[in-house]
């Protein structure tokens, strides 16, 4: 693909431009690494790293124009171009370079704290059509119409959303359902992005590391729907059983089209009548035209919240809700997401991605109802990640379990010993939590200690198939551990 520099650059506000931009740009790039001949190169300044010390490199491997926020010149036929604001100039350098995919491709952003991978898992299924797939951007999978690739952030960085959603575009995809982080609006991954539709989900605290206040990460995820940092959406679907969804509700400007959701008879979705078991949920859902039983394989009232925002995002998309409730029984699930492991024993055995003080707190008042035995916890709070939410984490967990084994999760560039010593902070009762440096083990003994009629709960990592130490990154999968366990502890299937 190539792409004049001019026409590239037409419209695109920059402090001052050196060298001949009359050249054919071949491909975008922010990682010196994997600048080919012909290249755009992005210096960007991250946390880690600063794009402008890999300025030279990018050159040498064949960069042809340079954009930064810093004053320079790069000399001979390389074009430099300084701008006030990269990341928004990329995001939009990038749309351009992609033919504007997102014009033909119907946008769904989710966001919140928890529940987007659900939902967006959902409404893929819920609605996908023949010859008109659904495209996903998200945590687990970039599901874009002909091919699947594994994430690797929960909302890409702008020169790799962009071709993605033009793969869509080639794939035919009728629309795209994109998990939206604060990260992703914050850096303006998203700029330049119009959604159809916009789902707030919920918010309790995370990324407090990042964000700095509960206040400002309210704020970032606000923009999504305010018009501040994107186009307002067609469509604002907001969780009203949510004290920040409620809120939200008085940010949007006048006039916008707003669809509520919960369990309160004051939205216009509305779930009643809610059971609960292991098997899953069955409740009456309510909306202004209609009102059907809905019977969903997915266990906890929250997810019975995750499920009525998929249903009232797809009476916004034009579906009948009626008849997206009669899909519901067959969802398989999400990976890593209260994902079973069977292998012959009398207890259950479950992996989820809860990583937070709230989705603790939901995931194991949950399982508590539905759990005849005791309630076992594999847990571990993130390393270079907010310190204030462990105790929170460690609380939650203590208010719920029979026992827990607080291990290793992604510690990162942070010692194990510094991680625990503020999830003790959160400790209760000191004989029902063991701390265990290896994550492997502290599964292994969770699995000794349970009884029939119990309940395993490995929390953290989900769908994660890996563990992140330092500089470091080391095959991990709960899910692959826990069986290889079970079946080395050669349960028998007559006794499930």
């Amino acid at each position: 693909m190539n792409f004049d520099l001019e026409k590239l650059m037409r419209g695109i506000s920059a402090i001052k431009t050196s060298g001949d931009c009359r050249r054919s740009i071949t491909g975008l790039c922010a990682d010196s690494r994997r600048v080919t001949p012909g290249s755009l190169f992005f210096a960007l300044t991250g946390l880690r790293y600063d794009g402008n010390d890999y300025i030279a490199e990018a050159i040498d491997r064949g960069a042809k124009a340079i954009v930064s926020e810093r004053p320079g010149q790069a000399g001979g036929s390389v074009a430099y171009i300084q701008v006030e604001n990269i990341r928004g100039m990329m995001a939009e350098t990038a749309r351009r370079f992609y033919g504007f995919p997102d014009r033909d491709l119907d946008l769904i952003g989710v966001t919140g704290t928890n529940g987007k991978t659900t939902v967006a898992w959902l409404l893929k299924y819920l609605l996908d059509q023949p010859g008109k797939p659904v495209g996903v951007l998200g945590t687990i999978e970039y599901s874009l119409g002909r091919r699947t690739l594994p994430a690797g952030r929960t909302t890409p960085e702008s020169l790799d959303l962009y071709p993605m959603l033009a793969q869509m575009k080639q794939a035919d995809c009728s629309c795209a359902v994109m998990e939206v982080s604060s990260h992703g609006i914050e850096q303006e991954r998203i700029t330049g992005l119009s959604f159809k539709i916009a789902v707030f989900l919920n918010l309790t605290q995370d990324h407090i590391d990042y964000h700095k206040s509960m206040e400002r990460y309210f704020e970032v995820k606000s923009r999504l729907f305010t018009g501040k940092t994107i186009a307002c959406p067609e469509v604002s679907i907001i969780n009203l059983d949510d004290s920040y969804g409620r809120r939200l509700l008085g940010l949007l400007p006048s006039g916008n089209l707003v669809i509520t959701f919960g369990t309160d008879s004051k939205a216009d979705f509305y779930a009643t009548d809610i059971e609960l078991d292991t098997q899953g949920s069955r409740f009456e859902m309510r909306w202004p035209a209609g009102t059907t039983e809905a019977v969903s394989p997915l266990p906890g009232r929250y997810n019975v919240s995750n499920i009525m925002a998929a249903m009232a995002t797809g009476y916004a998309m034009g579906f009948d809700p009626g008849e997206l409730a009669r899909l519901l029984p067959d969802f398989t699930g999400v990976p890593g997401r209260m994902e079973r492991v069977e292998a012959g024993q009398p207890f259950n055995v479950l992996v989820d991605y809860a990583h937070t003080d709230d989705a603790l707190s939901n995931a194991l008042s949950m399982l508590r109802d539905i759990t005849p035995g005791r309630l076992l916890v594999v847990f571990g709070c993130g390393g270079n990640r907010d310190p204030e939410k462990r105790p929170l984490m460690t609380r939650a967990v203590m208010d719920r379990a029979d026992h827990a084994w607080a291990t290793a999760d992604n510690s990162r560039g942070e010692s194990l010993e510094a991680i625990f010593e503020d999830m003790k902070a959160g400790v209760t009762a000191a004989e029902r939590i063991t701390f265990v440096d290896e994550r492997r083990w502290a599964i292994s003994l969770a699995l000794d200690s349970a009884q029939p009629g119990d309940c395993v709960l490995i929390a953290g990592k989900g769908h994660e198939t890996f563990q992140e130490f330092a500089d470091t990154v080391l095959p991990f999968d709960d899910r692959q551990v826990a069986r290889e366990l079970l079946l080395a502890k050669n349960f028998s299937p007559l006794q499930n």
